[in-house]
């Protein structure tokens, strides 16, 4: 039996105090950056659970829960065509909540090779300006009102 995604998922926006901010390149679109995302596992994984999962996965950073900050900010968005097949049938749309996770200073990552092939820091500005979706830019954008 096929597993289907769940459309619930959580952004993690990355960064440090400085507001540079991780991004990653998508191993299936090239040209893609994207902050750290990624689908709950089951209906009633917590969603903090599932940004430190993601996290984990996608960059090998561990972090503690308490190192995350949940932006209580959500969105509601039409799924890309090309990702749809992933979820059941007559699924169109995800909400993904964001998190941001602080880290002291910029450092490497270890990437998950089936899913990005590269890595940057970059000013969120600038970062914001390379995403490719609409609500990873905008959630970079918010980033120095979380700083407080």
């Amino acid at each position: 039996m096929k597993r289907f995604k769940i459309p619930e998922s959580v952004l993690v926006v990355i960064h440090t105090p400085q507001l540079d901010v991780l991004l990653l390149e998508r191993a299936d679109h090239p040209g893609f950056w994207q902050s750290v995302t990624g689908s709950k596992d089951t209906v009633d994984e917590p969603l903090l659970q599932t940004a430190l999962r993601e996290v984990r996965e996608e960059t090998g950073i561990v972090a503690a829960p308490a190192q995350f900050r949940d932006w209580a900010l959500s969105n509601s968005y039409e799924i890309y065509p090309a990702w749809r097949h992933r979820y059941a049938p007559g699924v169109t749309h995800n909400t993904e909540h964001v998190f941001g996770l602080c880290v002291p200073e910029t450092c490497a990552v270890t990437l998950h090779p089936r899913e990005h092939t590269a890595w940057q820091w970059l000013p969120y500005r600038a970062a914001a300006d390379l995403c490719f979706s609409p609500s990873n830019a905008e959630a970079l954008l918010f980033l120095p009102r979380f700083m407080a």
